[in-house]
C-alpha cells in the first residue's frame, strides 16, 4: 500500500473521506495532519477545543500532527510553515496526501500545486461526488455531527450547535450547498464506524465573532478584501 497522511479537519467530510479511504486499502494511512490555533488553544477554523480534537485521535488510534499556527497569519507565512511540515513528511517516506475536499477547483490546485513542490501526491476521495447524497450516507453510516461554526452570511444562530440530520438537511436554504462545502458550516464528529467509541461532550456558550482583515493579510492579498467572509457564529463544545 501507498504511504499516506491525511489532512483530519475535525468534520463530517474528512470522517466519510477517511472511512472509505480505510476499507478501499490502497492506502496506508499512517499520520493525520491537523492545523491548531496556538492562541486559542483551538482546531483551525471549526474553533474547536484542542482536547475534544485530541479525544477523537484517541479513538481512530492513528498519530496526529499538529501544525501550530498564531491567531493572526499571512498567506505568505502559512506557505512557509505548511512547506516546511511536508518536507518533513517527505523525509518520513509519505508519497500521498489526502484531502476531503469535494468540489472547490482552486482549492484542490491550490492543494496539488503545493504538495507538487515537495513531491507529494494529492487524493481526493469525495471529489465530484453529489454533496447531499454524501451527507445522507454519512448519517446512514452511523456517523454523528454537530454544527461548530456557521457563516453569519449564509445561516443564522439557530443553526450552529445543531446536529446532522434529516431535518438539518430540510432546514438548509437552497442557496447553502448540503456539505457546506463552500465554507457555510463547519462540523465536529463525535461518533461514527471509524471511532472505537462516542466522544462526550457538553454544549457552552454561542457567540458571534467578527474578523477584520489585517494590513498585512490586505497587503499580501492580490484580490479585494471587502468580499472576505468576516461574521461567524461558534458553538463551544465543553469536553466530559
Amino acid at each position: 500500500m501507498k504511504k499516506a497522511y491525511f489532512n483530519w479537519s475535525t468534520g463530517k467530510d474528512s470522517s466519510l473521506a477517511l472511512y472509505h479511504v480505510l476499507r478501499q486499502k490502497e492506502y496506508n494511512v499512517t499520520q493525520l495532519v491537523t492545523t491548531v490555533n496556538k492562541d486559542y488553544e483551538r482546531v483551525s477554523m471549526h474553533g474547536l477545543r484542542e482536547a475534544l480534537l485530541d479525544a477523537q485521535v484517541e479513538r481512530l488510534q492513528i498519530p496526529l500532527q499538529k501544525i501550530y499556527f498564531p491567531a493572526q497569519v499571512t498567506m505568505s507565512d502559512y506557505d512557509e510553515t505548511m512547506h516546511s511540515a511536508m518536507q518533513q513528511l517527505v523525509t518520513q517516506n509519505f508519497t500521498h496526501g489526502i484531502f476531503g475536499d469535494i468540489f472547490l477547483e482552486d482549492l484542490r490546485k491550490y492543494r496539488e500545486k503545493k504538495l507538487q513542490e515537495v513531491g507529494i501526491t494529492g487524493v481526493f476521495p469525495l471529489w465530484k461526488q453529489d454533496t447531499k447524497a454524501l451527507l445522507k450516507e454519512f448519517i446512514s453510516l452511523g456517523f454523528k455531527a454537530i454544527t461548530v461554526c456557521v457563516n453569519a452570511k449564509h445561516l443564522d444562530e439557530s443553526f450552529v450547535g445543531r446536529i446532522l440530520d434529516e431535518s438539518f438537511i430540510n432546514d438548509l436554504p437552497e442557496t447553502v450547498d448540503p456539505c457546506g462545502e463552500n465554507g457555510e458550516f463547519h462540523t465536529f464528529v463525535f461518533d461514527g464506524p471509524i471511532f472505537s467509541s462516542p466522544i462526550d461532550f457538553s454544549i457552552g456558550e454561542k457567540v458571534l465573532k467578527t474578523y477584520t482583515p489585517s494590513e498585512k493579510e490586505e497587503d499580501a492579498c492580490a484580490s479585494d478584501t471587502s468580499d472576505w467572509d468576516t461574521a461567524f457564529w461558534y458553538c463551544d463544545l465543553i469536553p466530559k
